[in-house]
């Protein structure tokens, strides 16, 4: 019976990567037709060529853009959380939970619901439409996970590592990025590739903060414009959004295997 019951459920996750690829090698009569057939000899590459050099959309810059979004939100979390993380895992009294908890709340608040007075705040900072604004709120975003997850991995780490290395001679700051951090590769590794997961899917946060006339877009951001609001030409959609989606299963695919050993790293540790 749980064979059966993941089986329905792996076949009803990837039904739509399914009809994503089928479709981006079809024209728009042989979609509307039958959306799931495939006809091998009909099938060809003209319309992923045509996305892919779309005058409206480069997906050169679009990946390019996302991609250094990723980097530098990863980057920025990961200095930000790993010394907070420390410092509340080796801090056992009720101000450091209490300090947690409020970290942790942001995990249960949407994302949408803040991003109007986010939009006032870059607005007073003068950074609305650039891409160092949508960084900070982006990075901001993926902070309580971060933090939460690293917290639960510092806390099961031995404070003897902490007392050999303050006998050596070394201080807070040593002890975190020597000794500590090379310790958490398998965390540091899942975060990154989940909040990239996430920071590569987000829609709605560039789409407000970066807007239609700053000339910077992601990669979703720049397939909305590309296919339009109310584009019906499905050879155009279909094909736009599998280029749009390739890297972040290429990625997913190749790492899930540090995905699973970070996850239970931190589940024996926990």
């Amino acid at each position: 019976m749980r064979v059966v019951f993941v089986g329905l459920a792996s076949l009803a996750m990837l039904t739509p990567l399914y009809i994503l690829v089928v479709n981006a090698f079809k024209s728009q009569r042989e979609i509307l037709a039958n959306p799931f057939a495939i006809d091998f000899s009909t099938a060809t590459f003209r319309y992923l060529a045509d996305a892919w050099n779309n005058p409206d959309f480069s997906i050169l810059k679009g990946y390019g853009i996302t991609l250094a979004l990723v980097v530098c939100v990863n980057v920025l979390a990961i200095m930000v959380c790993a010394p907070a993380a420390y410092v509340l895992a080796r801090t056992p009294d009720l101000v450091a939970r209490l300090l947690l908890f409020f970290f942790i709340a942001g995990m249960f608040i949407p994302t949408q619901t803040v991003l109007v007075p986010v939009i006032f705040v870059l607005r007073a900072l003068g950074l609305m439409g650039t891409l160092t604004g949508l960084i900070l709120f982006m990075t901001a975003t993926t902070i309580p996970f971060t933090l939460f997850v690293f917290f639960g991995y510092i806390r099961m780490l031995p404070r003897s590592l902490d007392e050999a290395a303050a006998i050596d001679g070394a201080g807070k700051y040593y002890t975190l990025w020597r000794i500590i951090l090379p310790l958490m590769r398998p965390i540091l590794a899942t975060v990154f590739i989940l909040n990239s997961l996430s920071v590569w899917n987000d829609f709605a946060s560039p789409q407000m903060i970066l807007g239609p006339g700053s000339g910077i877009y992601t990669v979703t951001t720049g397939v909305y414009a590309a296919v339009g609001q109310y584009s019906t030409d499905y050879s155009k959609v279909f094909p736009t959004l599998l280029l749009a989606v390739i890297p972040i299963l290429v990625i997913f695919v190749v790492m899930q295997r540090h995905i699973m050993s970070g996850l239970a790293a931190g589940a024996v540790k926990g």
